[in-house]
C-alpha cells in the first residue's frame, strides 16, 4: 500500500483524481487531502470514508509516497518540499513540463520516461494528451512530417468557475438579461473564443505553444513540424480536436483505422454511413480517446484527417496522472520504495 496526498483535492481535477483512484483500485494506504485555506475544512468521501481537507503546508508531505498535484501554482510552491520529504510529485500544472530534468509522460506513449525522474513527473496539457496518443500510433507505422491541429475545448478545462459561468450566462442570455463575463474575456454562451491563455511569440497563445513544445518532448522529436489553433467552445466537458497529419509513408484511411483501433487507450468510432463519430455528448466520463472522421487528405499525397474527442478531466488530467502513479509502482521507481 502507498501513502498518497492529493493537493487541490476540492477542485474539478482533484475530485476526478479521487474518483479515478477509487475506480482503478489504486493501492492507497494513508490518504491526505489538501487544498488552499479557502477549501480547508471541506468534507470529502473516498471509499466510503469521510476525509477533511487540510490547508497545504510545507509539512503536508511527511510520510507520503506520492503527491498528486491537481494544477495551479501549488506545485511550484510546495513541490520541492514534497520531494525533499521523499514523495514523488505527479504534477498537473505547466510549472515543470518543459524542464529538461522532468519527464513529461503519457503512459501509452512514453512510459519508460518515468524511470529517469528526479522526484517530479509532469502531466502534459490536456489537449496535448488527447492528440499525442493517436499521433504515436500513426508515427510508429508511418512516421510523421507535419501536424496541423485545431481544438474545440470545453469550459471545464478552465475550472469550476468557468462551468458556473457558462450555466449562468446561458440562462441570462435566454432570459434577455445581462451577464458580464468574468472567467473568459468574452461571453462564452452561444459563442466561440479563439483565445486560450495569454498571447505569446508570433501571436500564438500559451495553450497553442504548449501543444507544440509538449508534443515534441513526449514524442522525442524536436524537429516535428506542428502548428495549433486552440478555441474555447460552450461545451461543459470533453475536448475535441481536428487533427491533420502529414505522414512520411503513405497510410490509407483503412490502415489508419486498424492501427488506431489496435493502440492502447484508443476507441475508433468511425462509420459515416451510420452517422457514427466521436462527440463530447457521448465521450464524457470515459477514459478512452475516441477517434473518427478518419479520411485521407485530398490535398496532399500522404495525409490524414482525424477527429479526436476525449474527456479532458479524465484522460486529459486525472486518469493520466493516476496511470503515471501506477507506472511508478510497476517500474519500482518510487523513492525509498525500491
Amino acid at each position: 500500500m502507498y501513502n498518497v496526498v492529493v493537493v487541490g483535492a476540492s477542485g474539478a481535477v482533484g475530485q476526478e483524481i479521487l474518483k479515478v483512484l477509487e475506480e482503478r483500485n489504486f493501492p492507497v494506504g494513508e490518504l491526505k487531502l489538501c487544498a488552499t485555506s479557502r477549501s480547508a475544512g471541506k468534507q470529502m468521501v473516498f471509499r466510503g470514508r469521510t476525509y477533511t481537507v487540510q490547508e497545504t503546508r510545507v509539512d503536508s508531505f511527511a510520510g507520503m509516497d506520492i503527491a498528486l498535484f491537481a494544477g495551479g501554482a501549488a506545485s511550484k510552491e510546495f513541490g520541492p518540499a514534497a520531494v525533499e520529504q521523499g514523495c514523488v510529485v505527479i504534477d498537473n500544472s505547466s510549472n515543470f513540463r518543459l524542464d529538461p530534468r522532468v519527464p513529461l509522460v503519457v503512459p501509452e506513449v512514453n512510459p519508460e520516461d518515468v524511470k529517469w525522474h528526479q522526484g517530479i513527473i509532469a502531466n502534459p496539457n490536456c489537449s496535448t494528451i488527447i492528440m499525442v496518443v493517436p499521433l504515436k500510433a500513426i508515427k510508429d507505422v508511418a512516421g510523421i512530417k507535419r501536424v496541423v491541429v485545431s481544438t474545440y475545448q470545453a469550459v471545464s478545462g478552465a475550472g469550476m468557475e468557468a462551468i458556473e459561468e457558462l450555466t449562468a450566462q446561458t440562462r441570462a442570455v435566454l432570459d434577455g438579461v445581462d451577464y458580464p463575463p468574468k472567467v473568459f474575456p468574452y461571453q462564452i454562451a452561444f459563442n466561440l473564443i479563439p483565445h486560450i491563455d495569454v498571447f505569446q511569440e508570433m501571436d500564438y497563445t500559451k495553450e497553442e505553444w504548449k501543444m507544440v513544445k509538449e508534443t515534441r518532448k513526449i514524442l522525442h522529436d524536436d524537429q516535428l513540424a506542428i502548428t495549433a489553433t486552440t478555441v474555447r467552445v460552450p461545451v461543459y466537458r470533453s475536448h475535441s480536436e481536428s487533427v491533420n497529419v502529414e505522414t512520411m509513408e503513405k497510410l490509407t484511411a483503412q490502415k489508419a483505422r486498424e492501427v488506431l483501433a489496435s493502440f492502447p487507450g484508443i476507441v475508433v468510432l468511425d462509420n459515416p454511413a451510420r452517422k457514427e463519430y466521436p462527440m463530447p455528448l457521448f465521450c464524457s466520463h470515459r477514459d478512452e480517446i475516441f477517434v473518427g472522421r478518419i479520411r485521407e487528405d485530398n490535398s496532399i499525397e500522404r495525409g490524414l484527417n482525424l477527429w479526436v474527442v476525449a474527456d479532458q478531466l479524465r484522460k486529459g488530467a486525472a486518469t493520466n496522472a493516476v496511470q503515471i502513479a501506477e507506472l511508478l509502482i510497476k517500474y519500482r521507481c518510487l523513492r525509498g520504495r525500491q
